[in-house]
């Protein structure tokens, strides 16, 4: 079977998941990936490749077309990337027997548009906490039997050994930003006043909010930012405690770091959001905590009860091997798309579910279309309006937008600064 797969690019957790479902696909499946942007780190399209994937960065629409129409199965990875809506929308794509893979959630903004749930042959999400999503329960039950879950969060094979010292390491390792992470965080690690500082490793700009937050502490010296690593794995097999606090309305789904940490053997402690809390499982596997009060006595306690902690990082660490890996979700992808191949083509008219223009598309991920101007300040981060708007700089369909909205002139004017 040939999948041709379009996706705005192979960086994060996409890229990661799809090198790993090539290195486990059968010699039945050929996967060939039409990216919209240059990748800005090759590590996972080079992985693609050395598993036998084929990419084409960047093609005229026309070379598009031919590659759709010439494909088996057309798989869309989708989140809200303003270039995957220019090729969805103004590309003209012929019909195809389509699979979309959504790798955000859907239960906030950014919102998955309730049309494009029943578009394609299969609409597939990458945890079952996309099915609480309102646009997923407003469905009528008939229209539900084309959805799916197929995990994209793999774990490393080997856990580390546990020991009284590895269970007394905290750390955070993820997106250091408060799109992501809690700005309770820090409240819970005050509140639990660790003997040593609590390492958060990731990325992290001079005047991040989170900085801020952090040197507002009771005790600034109770956490340690360390930064980038490029072996995450090291990181975590020297990590007794997974301190994977996140704020109630985060993007993440399949949550790749919480995984792999758990997979390790390192014992989690989240908060009671549904995408932890179809990883986790509590006290078994980690533990799920209401609030930051709560979440710092957990801490105090996981602290204080080192063997205790090693025996829920030793049941993480099975529960992830047996659930999580990129051989069980490869096969239930075969399964899919043996189902999906005896089924005729159609062509999807994706205007019509998104819009035709720049503004309609942002607009179609907000829960309040009305209110757009929460995102048109600060840098382009993926999926805002600023984001829009740079890449499709000075298209008037803006100018409508922004006139919808209070202060419209003074928020078009900060989205003109960033570019």
């Amino acid at each position: 079977m040939k999948i041709l797969h379009i996706a705005a690019h192979l960086g994060g957790g996409v890229g990661k998941a799809h090198a790993a479902l090539c290195a486990a696909d059968g010699a039945d499946v050929q996967r060939h990936y039409l990216l919209l942007e240059e990748p800005r780190d090759r590590r996972y399209a080079t992985a693609i490749e050395q598993a036998g994937g084929t990419i084409i960065v960047a093609p005229d629409p026309a070379i598009a077309r031919d590659l759709v129409a010439q494909t088996d199965m057309l798989q869309i990875e989708w989140w809200n990337h303003p270039r995957l809506y220019e090729c969805l929308c103004r590309w003209d794509l012929p019909a195809a027997r389509t699979v979309i893979w959504a790798h955000i959630s859907g239960l906030h903004a950014p919102c998955i548009p309730a049309g494009l749930l029943t578009a394609p042959h299969r609409f597939l999400f990458t945890s079952a906490c996309s099915m609480e999503a309102a646009a997923v329960q407003a469905l009528p039950p008939k229209d539900r039997t084309g959805l799916g879950v197929i995990n994209s969060g793999f774990g490393f094979t080997t856990p580390a050994p546990t020991s009284p010292e590895r269970a007394g390491n905290v750390a955070y390792l993820g997106t250091v930003d408060f799109s992501k992470l809690s700005p309770d965080f820090f409240a819970v690690v005050d509140r639990a006043e660790p003997d040593t500082p609590v390492s958060i490793w990731g990325e992290v700009d001079a005047g991040n909010p989170v900085l801020r937050r952090a040197s507002a502490m009771r005790k600034p010296a109770a956490v340690r930012f360390a930064g980038h690593t490029d072996d995450p794995e090291e990181v975590l097999r020297q990590t007794g405690i997974f301190l994977y606090l996140l704020q109630p309305e985060h993007f993440g789904t399949a949550e790749n770091a919480l995984i792999e940490a758990m997979s390790l053997g390192c014992a989690p402690l989240v908060f009671d959001n549904p995408a932890e809390r179809a990883i986790v499982e509590h006290g078994r596997t980690g533990f799920i905590e209401a609030d930051a009060p709560a979440a710092a006595e957990r801490l105090k306690w996981m602290l204080r009860n080192p063997d205790a902690v090693g025996k829920i990082g030793q049941a993480a660490a099975r529960s992830m091997a047996k659930a999580r890996t990129a051989t069980k979700s490869a096969g239930e992808f075969a399964a899919i798309y043996r189902d999906v191949l005896s089924l005729e083509k159609r062509k999807t008219d994706y205007n019509a579910i998104l819009g035709s223009t720049p503004a309609e598309w942002f607009l179609s991920t907000l829960e309040d279309p009305g209110s757009p101007k929460k995102d048109a300040k600060g840098p382009a981060r993926k999926g805002t309006l600023a984001h829009f708007a740079q890449c499709f700089p000075d298209d008037p369909s803006f100018d409508t937008l922004t006139n919808k909205a209070a202060g419209a002139e003074t928020l078009w004017s900060a989205m003109r600064q960033q570019h």
